[in-house]
């Protein structure tokens, strides 16, 4: 059994990627949006959004193929006011998807961060959604200044055989032994 974390800015779709891969009804602590929060949960891009994670997201899956693996996934929330939650999430996983919207690229950044922060092996994975533009996954690279050994893939959060393929290749990410970078060198 392994831990997954998935994190990303807020409405990119981790809720929604949890969801479409558990085999158990997912935990979900989401809550409607209210004209409360609107001076700190900017909508821009995302206008339809109607709830948002409080907490986290919790769900299962099992595979058999390539070999037999059960993840636990975590989702986080994705807004700056419950970033504080991220670490307790994090302990104990072996890797995190980083989910990313090309339409606010910018709200990655916290979520690289934090990822790099953790030590944990990452990937990128670009939620396409409806009608946003696609980019070259280079050039997506290039805008996040990523690292080299730092996988970039695109992915479907409604589309289960999509997330199932980007937590596949995360496991194959994370136990895969990777030469030591200069980011993670001790002096």
């Amino acid at each position: 059994m392994l831990k997954i974390l998935v994190t990303g800015g807020f409405g990119v779709g981790k809720t929604t990627a949890i969801g479409a891969v558990s085999e158990i009804e997912p935990v979900s602590t989401e809550e409607y949006l209210t004209q409360d929060s609107a001076w700190c949960d900017s909508l821009d891009g995302i206008e339809a959004k109607t709830t948002t994670t409080v907490a986290f997201d919790f769900g299962r899956i099992t595979f058999e193929v390539p070999l037999p693996i059960e993840l636990m996934l975590f989702g986080t929330p994705g807004q700056d006011r419950f970033r504080d939650l991220w670490d307790d999430l994090a302990r104990g996983a072996v890797g995190i998807v980083v989910l990313a919207d090309t339409r606010r690229l910018d709200s990655s950044f916290p979520a690289i961060t934090f990822s790099e922060r953790t030590q944990l092996p990452f990937l990128i994975a670009v939620n396409e959604f409806d009608h946003a533009h696609r980019y070259p996954l280079t050039d997506i690279r290039q805008a996040l200044a990523l690292p080299p050994h730092v996988p970039v893939v695109t992915c479907d959060a409604r589309d289960p055989a999509s997330i199932g393929t980007v937590l596949i290749h995360l496991v194959d990410h994370a136990l895969t032994p990777q030469p030591a970078h200069p980011t993670t060198l001790e002096a």
